[in-house]
């Protein structure tokens, strides 16, 4: 099949794009406004953008709280999202009132970061603490904005748990990340394999 999506004329029940873009990590981005009051919430649309210096980035449908204070305060941090904590993560994703706090709702602790003022999840297996590179709107091919909103930021801090090192290496099958799927499906990591690249 082929589907044109300026016409969105694909016949199926749901739209299959982030079916199709999957599995995504999950940015779970804590920040704070400019009041001090904390905010968390999940990103499916959020990857790590180049390794040096290190840099991730997130989007936002809307200028929700976690765009609004990332561009406010310059910083961010980015909470790895894990099997053990799926509850917590959903229930942070929850339309709570500005202001707020998704860390006391969903029962979470939250840890004091090194180098940025946004507080962490101290249960996540790793936090990326952020500066941010660029907080931009999108816009279409024929130039209008959209509403959708883009967050770069530097990573310049990394917090690890020492139970998520195993013989020096992050364990993945250890911590399970989830990913995000397209529909209401999610997945996790539990195997992985070794590839090696073709030589020159």
């Amino acid at each position: 099949m082929f589907y044109d999506t300026a016409k969105n004329d694909h016949g199926l029940p749901h739209n299959p794009f982030k079916a199709i873009v999957s599995p995504r990590p999950i940015g779970w981005v804590s920040t704070v406004d400019a009041q001090g009051r904390s905010n968390l919430a999940p990103y499916s649309f959020f990857n790590a953008v180049c390794d040096t210096p290190p840099m991730v980035m997130f989007s936002s449908s809307q200028y929700k709280d976690s765009i609004s204070n990332a561009e406010s305060t310059g910083e961010f941090v980015c909470n790895m999202c894990s099997f053990d904590l799926m509850d917590e993560m959903n229930k942070s994703s929850a339309p709570l009132a500005s202001g707020v706090s998704e860390f006391e709702a969903s029962g979470l602790e939250a840890a004091a970061c090194k180098l940025v003022d946004a507080p962490r999840v101290a249960k996540a297996y790793a936090a990326l603490e952020c500066k941010v590179i660029d907080v931009r709107r999108l816009t279409g091919l024929n130039g209008q904005e959209t509403n959708n909103w883009v967050a770069i930021g530097q990573v310049v801090g990394v917090h690890i748990r020492e139970d998520a090192l195993v013989d020096g290496r992050f364990d993945v099958t250890k911590v399970r990340p989830l990913s995000r799927l397209g529909y209401l499906d999610y997945a996790v990591v539990d195997d992985v394999f070794e590839l090696e690249r073709p030589g020159a």
